[in-house]
């Protein structure tokens, strides 16, 4: 079931209000959440292996280790791993928004924010000079963090959210968007405006993300590369190899190792 629909069903009730947006650190086991909830507060979110997704009703938003996520103040949202992971939650006053984000973003994480990330979650928390200095330097470079297209973003429109169930059920299925219409009762030109209109992008490029995401989730479950690719809809090993390197910048193999 896509993610954002279980968010959604969340949101039926009463939503979580933590107004201080925690920073600690958090392990979570593979498949666990945290339910939809909202902060008065900024938040980055890290975990340093595994996958984390971040769900709102707008769509999900995917961050393999080398990736962050910025969540902003008043945003409902929910966690959830994929592999065991170790969750860095960093909060940040309403006031202070180095990144200049109103939206959920992915952002890059090089070696120094890393360990500026994992030094800032660590106990303990007190206001000391020290502290403030390593705020200082962490807020920094995350004001020059490079933004990353990990977002998943969810249909609204019926027409639409049906294609988009029938992919996430099954990301290899190989049927064009006219077909995946006639299956759903749109036609091709009427979905092709809307993954347009909707969700900012082409028919193909929502599909690749959608494999992507998957694969990630697949290979953090330690799934074999080639039965991943097979599994997510690409023709060959190679083509997936590719596809992934272009998107998070080492290949799937390399990825697996460091989770």
């Amino acid at each position: 079931m896509p993610e954002t629909r279980h968010t959604r069903q969340e949101q039926d009730r009463p939503i979580r209000h933590t107004p201080e947006a925690p920073t600690r650190t958090q392990s979570l086991t593979p498949g666990e959440r945290i339910d939809a909830h909202r902060h008065d507060d900024h938040q980055i979110v890290y975990a340093g292996s595994g996958v984390l997704a971040v769900t709102t009703d707008a769509g999900t938003w995917f961050a393999p280790g080398n990736r962050a996520i910025w969540v902003p103040a008043g945003c409902v949202h929910a966690h959830r791993a994929h592999g065991p992971i170790t969750l860095h939650l960093l909060g940040l006053p309403r006031t202070s928004n180095p990144p200049a984000l109103e939206s959920p973003t992915v952002l890059t994480v090089d070696p120094l924010l890393r360990e500026l990330i994992l030094a800032y979650t660590r106990e303990p928390h007190d206001d000391t000079a020290e502290r403030r200095r390593l705020r200082a330097v962490v807020l920094d470079r995350v004001r020059a963090a490079p933004r990353e297209p990990g977002r998943l973003p969810a249909a609204t429109d019926p027409r639409l959210a049906a294609v988009c169930t029938l992919l996430h059920e099954h990301p290899a299925d190989p049927r064009s968007l006219a077909e995946l219409g006639a299956a759903s009762g749109a036609g091709e030109r009427t979905l092709s405006r809307l993954f347009r209109r909707e969700l900012g992008m082409t028919f193909p490029q929502w599909r690749t993300q959608l494999r992507l995401y998957h694969a990630l989730r697949m290979l953090a479950d330690d799934l074999p590369v080639t039965t991943v690719a097979h599994r997510c809809g690409w023709s060959s090993t190679s083509a997936f190899i590719d596809v992934f390197r272009g998107a998070f910048g080492h290949t799937p193999g390399a990825y697996k190792s460091r989770s």
